[in-house]
């Protein structure tokens, strides 16, 4: 045989081979995606003063 005989048999081998593969589809699913989340958040503030702070905030309770 000659070489653009092969050629054209391991093209048209290749072509056959493609043609063969399976397709893959992506769809998009009929219900919504639920995704639950149970999270608790407790937060807790300190606040620390200085003495002279305090001591303001006491006798000037009318600041605030």
């Amino acid at each position: 045989m000659t070489s653009k005989k092969l050629i054209l048999i391991a093209g048209c081998a290749g072509l056959a081979a493609t043609a063969c593969t399976p397709r893959v589809q992506v769809m998009a699913p009929d219900k919504p995606i639920e995704i639950n989340l149970n999270v608790n958040i407790t937060q807790e503030v300190y606040i620390k003063l200085d003495k002279e702070a305090e001591d303001l905030i006491a006798n000037n309770a009318d600041l605030f």
